[in-house]
């Protein structure tokens, strides 16, 4: 009887939401054995994609909790593999005695991945964080972090590797979306190499600069790219705009239709507060005096804006007279959306601080929250499986019969699968001689662009 057939390498994937890096990871070669997530239904989601299809003797073992298997004692609960993902959360750490490395990191759920890593040593550690944990309010979590993967034997770099989904071209896995996030990635050379390094000065920058790939333009994006046909949709009417949407949008359309025929020129670029549309001889200079910048500088703006076009603005005004009754964050209107003419050719926020305009192109980040992007041309919002692909997952990705809530939230908590890949494919061409040759061949042998990528149904 024959064996199955090894594969290239393995890893395991710890705070692994709905499969963003296993979808990269998979794509490379590798083969998943290991899997933590405590949320359910995310866990629920991972299994119905990554984990059910399969065979049951090549499925992963399945942890609830990362903190059950990894005690501070004794042999932690995950097999050995090659490469360890984690887009893991930032807690903060402990600042008493200004202590570092493992010692500190304890308590926070890194000394978790920290454990894995002491135990099972995998050739590659692969971490994702929003890019504040890199910022100046976190700057000694950051160390924390860095000198604790250097005790472990990893040669990491100290400068962050930050990278958006929306510089990469569709063809490598590219999607509209910015998603700046920062990537820790490390390789396993021991502590002993690591402090020799650092000694000599030979300090690695970070994998990949933040910057466009092979030259492209991100104004190429084209958010329709990854919409599913509406024939396709099940239950569509749950996502186009309601009449009282469709009504807010309409009687903005019309000011930014009167404005053009009056100007010639795009609504100005400053939040637009009707509410503080006064003459700027009325503002009240005590009053200005005492608010914010940020604020003064806005309702200075808007009463310019008033005064400059008041008989278009009147006009407007009173051919809407239901425009008082409209909520108080749809009084307000924010023009991104460079020259187009219409509102129903932008796409749409309908945000706390009002309604965002901007040009179909590449989508703000994805977020935790249902506060979903709406595609003017075709009147409706993202679906969870459009926000799914704008994550880069692939065509067939499914939530099952899952709430939409939760499945937007557990896109918006995800891993860009294109950014990930390209920013791993990189550690490991650029680390070649320290890592081990199948793992190299099976990634460097994969195609560069992701199966999961956008280039494989955008229009030609």
């Amino acid at each position: 009887m024959s064996s199955a057939p090894q594969p290239a390498f393995t890893y395991a994937d710890l705070f692994a939401g709905i499969g963003g890096f296993h979808a990269m990871l998979e794509h490379g070669g590798g083969h998943c054995v290991y899997v933590s997530e405590i949320d359910a239904k995310a866990r629920d989601t991972y299994a119905r994609n990554w984990i059910d299809p399969l065979p049951e003797s090549s499925r992963p073992q399945v942890n609830t909790d990362i903190t059950t298997a990894t005690p501070a004692a004794g042999d932690v609960d995950v097999p050995a593999h090659d490469v360890l993902a984690a887009g893991f959360p930032c807690q903060p750490f402990s600042k008493s005695g200004m202590q570092r490395g493992m010692d500190e990191a304890r308590g926070a759920l890194f000394w978790n991945i920290a454990r894995v890593l002491e135990d099972r040593k995998p050739a590659v550690v692969l971490l994702e964080n929003v890019r504040n944990i890199a910022g100046p309010r976190h700057r000694h979590e950051w160390e924390v972090i860095i000198a604790t993967l250097r005790e472990l034997g990893y040669r990491v770099s100290d400068r962050p590797t930050l990278f958006s989904p929306h510089l990469l071209p569709p063809e490598l896995g590219g999607t509209p979306q910015v998603r700046d996030r920062v990537f820790i990635v490390g390789t396993y050379i021991g502590p002993a190499r690591v402090a020799a390094e650092l000694a000599a000065g030979l300090k690695p920058e970070p994998v990949v600069p933040r910057a466009p790939v092979n030259g492209w333009d991100a104004d190429d994006w084209r958010t329709e790219w990854i919409l599913d046909d509406d024939s396709t949709i099940t239950d569509l009417a749950r996502y186009q705009l309601t009449d009282a949407e469709r009504e807010w949008i309409d009687v903005w359309d019309d000011l930014v239709a009167r404005h053009r025929r009056a100007t010639g020129s795009k609504l100005p670029g400053f939040p637009l507060w009707t509410d503080h549309w006064v003459t700027e001889s009325s503002l009240d200079p005590f009053e200005l005096g005492a608010m914010p910048a940020w604020r003064r500088t806005i309702l200075t703006k808007n009463a310019r804006f008033y005064d400059e076009h008041r008989k278009v603005i009147n006009a407007w005004f009173a051919a809407h007279p239901q425009f008082e009754s409209f909520p108080a964050s749809r009084r307000k209107l924010e023009w991104q959306a460079r020259e187009l003419e219409s509102l129903w050719e932008t796409v749409m926020h309908f945000r706390p601080s009002g309604i965002r305009a901007k040009a179909p192109t590449y989508l703000p980040a994805l977020v935790a929250i249902t506060q979903t992007s709406i595609y003017g041309p075709r009147a409706r919002r993202l679906t969870p499986h459009e926000a799914a692909r704008l994550q880069g997952l692939p065509l067939e990705f499914t939530f099952g019969d899952q709430k939409d809530p939760a499945s937007y939230k557990q896109v918006g908590n995800g891993v860009a699968v294109g950014a990930a890949w390209h920013v791993f494919r990189t550690h490991v061409e650029q680390n070649a001689a320290d890592l081990p040759s199948r793992l190299v061949e099976s990634v460097l042998g994969a195609s560069r662009t992701p199966e999961t990528a956008v280039s494989s149904t955008r229009p030609r």
